[in-house]
């Protein structure tokens, strides 16, 4: 099986035994940490003791960096495999591009789900082919469904008739999948409405498809991963399965469903929906039909893997009364906190713009368990509004220069980063154990090249509880 490409521009460390993902963030916290506290000349001459590699470059002081388990996501491929093996999964590129993370897919064997051109050459730069890459945007440039044709990514979703008449125009070998609407409204919202063509729309676009000839090979829908009805999957693939009986009577030859993304990573919810779908997909298109099924989990494959450690810059006290309502008051008299960190919605949070946050912030600091706790909020460092990180939280009384947690953190957090405010990519170090290793290692991936991405973490770095030193600036 294909391994890494050869130049690969990062490097991750295997683990010796005894060290985890909490050793390795106070390394990096501490070394972040030190060298901000040094003046330049004696930065220097810290640097000169440690391996380059450790010390990550020149991109330190207290800036924000993310640590990436990348053996997290062998286990979730592993846990995938087990589960719905029957299942192809075409990892959504959008979610998470970093080149570790799509080389370690790529040599397990996963297929790619790009939204743009450039997410098309990444993943071919990488040596995938064309069969495994799917063009998944909902409204295509026509620069790009052109690019698409030239690189040979003929497969393609669709919901509307304009679409259809671009592919029509600009991609002569597209074989496009009918991308139907489906019902699993949240909270009287809509759900995923907003894409997707109706069952009653199909026989009209099947009709345009066949004057255009466009070559229609099969069905997609999505499922959110906010929908807790599995009606709602038991609706969608008896629409994909009228869908199917509908365009055979037009003559087309329909040999793929995909069954989208929505998946949260839990090994729970991933049998769940396999309880729901595989008697279903055994009725309505069972094995010995030809017909290959997918999806498109991006969240599943890299949410848990990756942990941001951001640092508090400024802080505010204001009257427990003032911060925004929600939280049950700890008390008249104590005062609440406003923290504002070196990351925010535009940079690592963007998701927070859309979407709740599916994480809660842990103090890196060892404070005590009577401590007390105080109403607080948490903040980016552009001051403005829609900065919010959270709104209410309880936490003992932080510092300026104390640092914050946030685990899974590993989906829609690596877009270019936002101008505004001179934000600065977070640097990433990737970790994985010997055990991981070895798994990946059982599963195929055995090239020697792949070697030379990996160093030791060297265990006489690591530091104890009584090594830890104040962070205040």
């Amino acid at each position: 099986m294909k391994g890494f490409i050869d130049d690969a521009n990062y490097s991750v460390g295997l683990l010796d035994e005894g060290t985890n993902l909490g050793n390795v963030i106070d390394n990096y916290v501490c070394e972040h940490t030190l060298v901000s506290l040094l003046t330049p000349a004696k930065s220097v001459y810290f640097r000169r003791l440690l391996p380059s590699k450790f010390l990550g470059g020149e991109k330190t002081g207290k800036n924000a960096f993310f640590v990436g388990d990348l053996g997290k996501i062998v286990k979730k491929h592993s846990q995938w495999q087990n589960i719905v093996a029957q299942i192809k999964p075409f990892y959504t590129v959008k979610c998470n591009s970093a080149p570790a993370v799509l080389e370690i897919l790529a040599a397990l064997g996963t297929g790619f789900a790009c939204s743009t051109k450039s997410e098309m050459a990444l993943v071919q730069e990488l040596g995938v082919s064309p069969e495994n890459i799917i063009y998944i945007s909902p409204c295509k440039q026509v620069s790009q469904i052109k690019y698409a044709a030239k690189v040979g990514v003929n497969i393609m979703t669709c919901d509307n008739e304009v679409e259809l008449k671009k592919i029509a125009r600009n991609h002569p070998n597209a074989k496009v999948l009918l991308h139907i609407a489906t019902e699993d409204n949240i909270g009287g919202e809509e759900g995923n409405m907003k894409f997707g063509t109706t069952l009653k729309n199909c026989r009209h676009l099947l009709e345009c498809a066949k004057e255009l000839d466009v070559q229609i090979i099969g069905v997609k829908f999505h499922v959110s991963s906010a929908c807790k009805e599995s009606q709602a999957y038991v609706h969608a693939l008896s629409d994909a399965r009228c869908v199917f009986d509908m365009a055979g009577e037009f003559g087309f030859t329909m040999n793929m469903l995909d069954i989208g993304g929505g998946f949260t990573g839990t090994e729970f919810q991933l049998e769940e929906v396999n309880h729901v779908i595989s008697p279903l997909l055994d009725i309505y298109f069972p094995e010995e039909s030809g017909i290959k099924i997918i999806s498109e989990p991006g969240s599943y494959y890299v949410s848990s893997a990756f942990t941001l450690a951001v640092n508090i810059v400024a802080k505010k006290v204001v009257e427990n009364d003032k911060l925004c309502s929600g939280v049950e008051k700890t008390g008249s008299d104590e005062p609440a906190f406003m923290y504002y960190m070196n990351d925010g919605v535009y940079g690592s949070f963007a998701s927070k713009l859309s979407e709740d946050l599916n994480t809660f912030p842990e103090v890196h600091k060892k404070y005590k368990e009577d401590e007390p706790l105080f109403t607080s909020s948490l903040w980016g460092p552009s001051c403005d509004e829609l900065d919010q990180i959270v709104e209410n939280c309880l936490l003992p009384e932080l510092n300026v220069g104390d640092w914050l947690i946030f685990d899974n953190m590993g989906a829609d957090s690596f877009h270019e980063p936002s101008a505004f405010n001179d934000f600065q990519r977070p640097a990433v170090y990737y970790m994985m154990s010997f055990s991981d290793w070895y798994e990946m290692q059982d599963a195929g991936i055995t090239s020697d090249t792949m070697m030379k991405n990996y160093f030791f973490v060297p265990s006489c770095i690591q530091l104890s509880q009584e090594d830890s030193f104040s962070t205040e600036a």
